[in-house]
């Protein structure tokens, strides 16, 4: 392997270690904004506007 394949793999493994820093910063961030909401009940209005739409 060259040496500029070898940058190349290195370069590539050091973003895959960022994009993974970010997934886990991102996932952990939406679920402290977010995880109460989905908890919620779905109102009963939005559950009858779909129940109608599916039956259209």
């Amino acid at each position: 392997m060259s040496a500029r394949d070898e940058k190349s793999v290195t370069a590539r493994k050091s973003r895959k270690k960022g994009d993974d820093a970010f997934e886990i910063w991102l996932r952990r961030g939406l679920h402290q904004l977010f995880d109460d909401v989905t908890k919620e009940p779905i109102p009963e209005e939005l559950l009858k506007i779909i129940e109608e739409d599916k039956d259209a």
